[in-house]
């Protein structure tokens, strides 16, 4: 199959491209399309054929649900039902168009190869003139998990999906790099009080001024990942003592591992986000984060090593080092006080340097708060759960 790339302004696309590729989703084809947050991989959300030969191109699991997306807030009843209180208008008014996915109960019509067999939905609005141009031209819902192969980083440019899937799917709109350059976030509006199931574009602050309280899923945070990740991974349940440390963490490794069993969010179950070297994530200030690489590549125990560092982490190695070390490939993260600018490089910098082929990718986190708590989500998953604390942690 040839795919076909059509150059699109990410402003103001051309309605008749636009026209073209939404008559090849009513097809039942596959069409690979910019949002503000990554690409999407757009199939028609009402046509399980169509949504089932998604997965099958993705490589995805049939029990990790897909998000539809719609043009408007009008449509949003046609494929899920309020939630319970009744929250999720006044969270549209706010946050839609934009990086905000709700889980909401689902409309019959949804095929179960979208919600994995769940009775709930994942529903969002883009804030992208040509995700929005393209479900509007398409006259559909539309299906769309990121535009990569599953496991692999997601793609913020129209050439990460061509890396993956060209020759696979129809079309490729390039709408040049994304905007925020991590997932939305997913916020389940059935369960009480809300929880955030993947941290993404809207954080859990802006949440928490919205609504009183959110919930963080266990797993989010990284915590509670270890043990109960594995465990959903092999189907069984984890097995936590309550030792010194108290009831609250194995609590938290039962509950994320009830939920990973049947993730009602992407995300949440499998590893994600990987590069095909395998990836350790630092935590600790940028001092702790330079000592450490340093210890590692002066103690020549780091072979072929990539580095995905930020501004101020990188400065600190070269006033050490004068120049880098053969052998050690850097691609500079961002502003470590400013996570948007980690957010836009973070899938591009993990595939810049895997095509380094290096033994190993070292990955900075960043603080943990506003959009710092996807970027450090998003690496915990690259990394499947391997951190390594440095002295004082960010």
């Amino acid at each position: 199959m040839k795919t076909r790339v059509v150059r699109v302004d990410p402003q103001r696309p051309d309605p008749a491209v636009l026209a073209e590729a939404g008559a090849a989703i009513r097809r039942g084809e596959l069409v690979a399309f910019p949002t503000e947050t990554v690409y999407g991989l757009g199939a028609d959300a009402l046509n399980p054929k169509a949504v089932a030969r998604l997965f099958e191109v993705k490589g995805r699991p049939p029990d990790n649900p897909v998000i539809v997306h719609v043009a408007g807030v009008g449509e949003v009843m046609e494929v899920a039902r309020p939630d319970p209180r009744g929250r999720w208008a006044g969270l549209a008014e706010r946050f839609w168009p934009g990086p905000l996915t709700l889980v909401l109960p689902r409309r019959e019509q949804v095929p179960d190869e979208v919600t994995g067999g769940l009775e709930t939905v994942a529903v969002r609005i883009p804030r992208h003139a040509v995700a929005l141009g393209l479900i509007r031209a398409a006259g559909r819902p539309v299906a769309a998990p990121s535009a990569n192969r599953s496991g692999r980083p997601s793609p913020s440019r129209a050439e990460h999906v061509l890396a993956d899937l060209e020759g696979f799917i129809e079309w490729v709109l390039d709408g040049g790099p994304t905007a925020v350059g991590v997932e939305s976030t997913v916020l389940d509006l059935t369960c009480e009080p809300p929880m955030v199931l993947r941290p993404g574009g809207v954080t859990v602050e802006a949440l928490e001024e919205a609504l009183g309280q959110v919930r963080v899923h266990p797993a989010v945070i990284g915590a509670a990942w270890g043990a109960a990740g594995a465990a959903a991974e092999a189907g069984v349940e984890a097995e936590v003592g309550v030792g010194a440390e108290g009831g609250g963490v194995a609590a938290q490794v039962r509950e994320a591992s009830e939920l990973l069993q049947r993730p009602r969010s992407p995300g949440l179950k499998y590893r994600h986000y990987a590069p095909e070297a395998p990836v350790v994530v630092l935590e600790g200030s940028p001092e702790a984060v330079a000592a450490a690489i340093r210890r590692r590549v002066e103690g020549g125990q780091a072979g072929r090593l990539g580095l995905f560092i930020t501004e101020q982490t990188l400065r600190l190695l070269l006033q050490a080092w004068s120049s880098l070390p053969g052998g050690v490939a850097v691609f500079c993260s961002g502003d470590r006080s400013r996570p948007e600018t980690v957010a836009r490089r973070l899938f591009e910098g993990l595939r810049t340097l895997d095509r380094e082929r290096p033994r190993l990718i070292l990955a900075e986190a960043v603080e943990g708060r506003g959009l710092g708590l996807a970027v450090n989500n998003r690496l915990r998953k690259a990394a499947g759960g391997k951190v390594e604390r440095c002295d004082g942690l960010p």
